[in-house]
């Protein structure tokens, strides 16, 4: 596999298209610092790191709203690729649909919102929007 970060986009993405609850993803550091900004922002109900033999997991609990049963997250797209690298600073941050979406970075202090970022006054490589 050349980009795990996109598999693992691609499986939450099909696991809400096809209305699933849980979906299970090999774990590495920088999914499960992915997923934690997702749980944060309320994209994702919770999650769990499940020690395996082979290789770890992430099983992640995919949020519904209750009554029309439409998922959390209307689009997760990854922007930054291992063939095309993207990169941002403070002053060209992306605006994820005027505020409304968010934008991941991976900086110099670690996995974080672009809105986190523009705070402490960093930039880094665009990873995904969600919204």
């Amino acid at each position: 596999m050349t980009d795990p970060i996109a598999d693992y986009l691609t499986r939450v993405r099909n696991a809400y298209l096809a209305g699933n609850k849980v979906v299970e993803i090999p774990s590495s550091k920088m999914k499960v610092a992915i997923t934690q900004i997702l749980c944060e922002k309320g994209y994702i109900l919770s999650y769990k790191v499940v020690e395996g033999t082979p290789y770890n997991t992430i099983k992640i609990a995919l949020k519904y709203h209750p009554q029309t049963k439409a998922a959390a997250i209307k689009k997760i797209e990854r922007i930054s690729s291992p063939g095309l690298r993207q990169y941002t600073d403070v002053e060209n941050m992306p605006r994820v649909l005027n505020g409304l979406g968010i934008a991941i970075l991976s900086t110099s202090k670690g996995i974080i919102t672009d809105k986190e970022a523009k705070e402490l006054g960093v930039g880094g490589e665009v990873i995904c929007y969600v919204y």
